[in-house]
């Protein structure tokens, strides 16, 4: 099957600005994820509205695409992207803002794809993100299905319990026709609430 890891980036960030360009020891974030991504040995798509965050990799070894700066979400940047290219079947959406990559990630969300899924995601347990409003939590079912992501601490406990803290991790994997379907939903108040 063929695949890509795309990674979404724009400019107009609301709670850091110009987040992409911020330097980390001195490189600029989205190079870190780029280059990153590019270790894992797959092909790499950087979807950017910003001819600044394009410069920033220029001589990494990148496909970049431009997208519409009105695009809603990552998500839909993304879709963007894989909407014409009829030879990417399996699709990751890399946050343009997590600089630490895991080559055994990558393969993971590849191998569950492979293996049938349509759509998967990554979470760890970290009790200390349990009150920090910047971590994305979430709440599985039994057979380890996303039920939830949230900002605000969940689940709530009442007592002591061996359920755990799950920290979501930013990135998304989709088989192709399950994100076109995906993005062509109308978001729910609860999403939007969210």
């Amino acid at each position: 099957m063929k695949r890509a890891i795309v990674i979404p980036s724009r400019l107009s960030s609301t709670r850091l600005h110009q987040k992409p360009l911020a330097l980390l020891r001195d490189k600029p974030l989205i190079r870190w994820v780029v280059e990153g991504c590019i270790s894992t040995g797959e092909r790499i798509i950087l979807a950017t509205d910003s001819e600044e965050i394009a410069d920033a990799v220029e001589d990494l070894e990148v496909e970049v695409v431009m997208t519409p700066s009105d695009l809603p979400s990552g998500t839909d940047r993304v879709a963007y992207v894989v909407k014409n290219m009829e030879n990417i079947e399996l699709v990751i959406n890399y946050q343009g803002d997590e600089p630490f990559v895991y080559r055994e990630d990558i393969l993971s969300l590849f191998d569950a794809l492979e293996s049938g899924e349509k759509v998967v995601t990554l979470a760890r347990e970290d009790k200390d993100s349990y009150k920090r409003e910047s971590d994305v939590k979430v709440v599985l079912d039994r057979q380890g299905y996303a039920l939830y992501f949230s900002r605000s601490p969940i689940p709530f406990y009442r007592k002591n319990t061996d359920v755990p803290v799950l920290k979501h991790v930013g990135i998304y994997a989709f088989q192709r026709e399950t994100l076109r379907k995906f993005v062509e939903l109308e978001p729910t108040p609860l999403e939007i609430t969210e």
